[in-house]
């Protein structure tokens, strides 16, 4: 017996499978205009005897129609979920199908009290992220704890508002979770005035993170640039860096100042074992093995080994790793509670901004922080919940085994496994997901999907969503600038939906707001050339010359509010005199 249609109505099912089912679209004269708008994308309401089973259109053709006159169309659909009638006054609305459509139920478009119910938040941990697409009068929430404990990515081509998007979720946890310690990776220093005073900012300029806290594969990547070490040199620093924590170790429980010979078997630290040592030590454990050598040529390799040492010990660009490099220190409780936020006195969240370390160990610090966050979690028992935001996470988890710092994406990779039993959530931020370590981006449970053109990017995004609506995915080549796709756990149902405005005051201040016409204000001649290239060579040598533009800007000691670093704003004309010349 055919169910009656009523004048909401635009069609009736005419095949179900699995999860998904066609309807067969009614001529335009059987149903009301906004009905015959029925396309991809939309929302629809399948009226069975049990329940209200929504699903979304993904296709709508008028191939292979059925032999009756009354369809103009036919119509694919994948079922989502269901709205269920509970003993309470609101209905109730379940992910999943567990009452399948019949052959003749009437399709309907869901209405705006359907959608209401459907993403009505659940309970107080929802955020208010911005609207539907679909209809804007209803808002989007995403649920924290599972977006959090379950992980998170944020994915989207250059310009499409993703740093935007991140800049609005991040302020939206800090609201809900004042006391959520946030710890973000800064590839392009966008973020330091996004978060007012909720945020510490560091860069190299008032950062201390000593290098002994470096494991051996990190401080062999440090002191050979980023490059493959050599074996000779490695096999003498693996031997010397745990006598030279031993020594050190002896020295400070020793009754009386003296260097005392010590057994290497007997030492008890390992080369990646987190306890101080003294540059002084290891190079004078170098020297002492250098000086028992005839043969010149064995000499060489360890001579090598020492002026390697000694180069990197004396790079400015370096202080923040060997700044009391020979006095020494336990400070490592200090790193850990200034890094990660304990106590956070009023400023939760960290944003570490990466464009000021030196190119060859931007890898190797990153590689720290991450297995830090991860340790510290570990042994704390995630008594501390800690949201680690990893910006541009392509370049330090690539796909590609032969390109990236291995140790980077093995800490990255170990957060995303188990990270969330020890209260370290792991949040991706990429344009390139393609090039992103399939095992990582997996464990990401809520996607929030941009606009990608790559046909690569967007296979993969087809492999790691599992949801029935995984079909949504044709959408994503012409989303509009901060619309989003988002699935997984955090949300109701795969959801097209717009990203609310951001203040303006939030918004990350990247290379994009530079503008390519040139300034006509500011002058171009050889006195303003000279000036960039003194600040230049300043970023490489310890003069303090009076006509160095950092001069003054350069303190005398590392403070924690030290200026924060913005290469991509550009030379600012408020700060130096020398660079605003006007033309003549």
């Amino acid at each position: 017996m055919l169910h009656s249609i009523s004048a909401n109505s635009f069609g009736r099912v005419i095949s179900v499978r699995g999860s998904q089912a066609r309807v067969g679209i009614l001529k335009t004269g059987c149903m009301s205009s906004a009905a015959a708008r029925a396309t991809v994308g939309r929302f629809v309401s399948l009226r069975s005897v049990a329940s209200t089973i929504v699903a979304m259109i993904t296709e709508v053709s008028c191939e292979h129609l059925p032999s009756s006159d009354e369809f103009m169309a036919s119509a694919s659909v994948d079922l989502l979920g269901e709205i269920l009638d509970s003993s309470g006054p609101r209905l109730r609305f379940q992910r999943g199908v567990t009452n399948y459509p019949a052959i003749d139920d009437p399709a309907e478009l869901v209405t705006n009290q359907e959608l209401r119910t459907i993403y009505a938040p659940s309970g107080s941990d929802q955020i208010d992220v911005g609207t539907l697409q679909q209809d804007q009068s209803v808002t989007a929430y995403v649920d924290i704890e599972e977006m959090l404990s379950k992980h998170f990515a944020v994915l989207g081509s250059t310009g499409v508002g993703k740093s935007s998007g991140v800049s609005l979720l991040i302020n939206e946890i800090l609201k809900s979770r004042p006391n959520l310690r946030i710890f973000l990776l800064d590839v392009h220093n966008e973020y330091g005035r996004c978060f007012g005073e909720r945020a510490l900012v560091l860069n190299p300029r008032n950062l201390k993170l000593p290098f002994w806290l470096f494991n051996f594969e990190e401080i062999v990547d440090v002191l050979f640039a980023g490059r493959p070490g050599v074996p000779e040199e490695l096999d003498i620093l693996a031997e010397v860096i745990p006598i030279a924590k031993g020594v050190y170790t002896q020295y400070q429980h020793a009754d009386r100042v003296g260097l005392k010979r010590i057994d290497p078997k007997r030492v008890g630290f390992t080369a990646d074992t987190p306890v101080p040592y003294r540059l002084v030590d290891m190079i004078s454990l170098i020297d002492e093995r250098m000086g028992r050598l005839e043969n010149r040529s064995s000499r060489i390799v360890y001579h090598k080994l020492i002026s390697r040492i000694e180069t990197v010990r004396n790079d400015p660009r370096y202080a923040f790793m060997f700044d009391n490099a020979n006095v020494g220190g336990d400070t490592m409780a200090e790193v850990v509670s200034l890094l990660f936020r304990l106590p956070a006195n009023g400023r939760p969240m960290t944003i570490m901004q990466l464009a000021g370390f030196p190119a060859e160990v931007v890898d190797s610090v990153v590689s720290v922080l991450c297995r830090m966050a991860f340790d510290f979690g570990l042994w704390s028992d995630g008594v501390s919940p800690l949201l680690f935001v990893c910006e541009e996470a392509h370049r330090y988890a690539s796909a590609d085994r032969n390109i990236g710092f291995g140790p980077t994406r093995k800490a990255i990779s170990r957060i995303a496994k188990e990270g969330r039993k020890y209260g370290v959530y792991l949040g991706l931020v990429t344009q390139r997901p393609a090039e992103l370590d399939a095992t990582i981006i997996s464990q990401c449970n809520t996607l929030f999907t941009m606009r990608l053109a790559n046909d690569r990017d967007q296979a993969l995004l087809r492999s790691a969503v599992s949801d029935a609506a995984a079909n949504l995915l044709s959408f994503v080549p012409s989303l509009g600038t901060r619309e989003v796709l988002a699935f997984g756990e955090g949300v109701a149902l795969p959801t097209r939906l717009r990203f609310k405005e951001v203040p303006a005051h939030q918004l990350p201040r990247s290379e994009a707001t530079i503008s390519t016409a040139p300034s006509a204000s500011r002058g171009h001649d050889m006195q303003f050339v000279d000036a960039v290239l003194e600040r230049w060579r300043g970023a490489t040598s310890h003069r303090d010359a009076p006509n160095d533009p950092g001069f003054m800007e350069r303190p005398v000691v590392h403070t924690l509010n030290a200026p924060m670093l913005q290469p991509s704003l550009g030379l600012d004309p408020d700060r130096f005199s020398l660079l605003k010349k006007p033309l003549r």
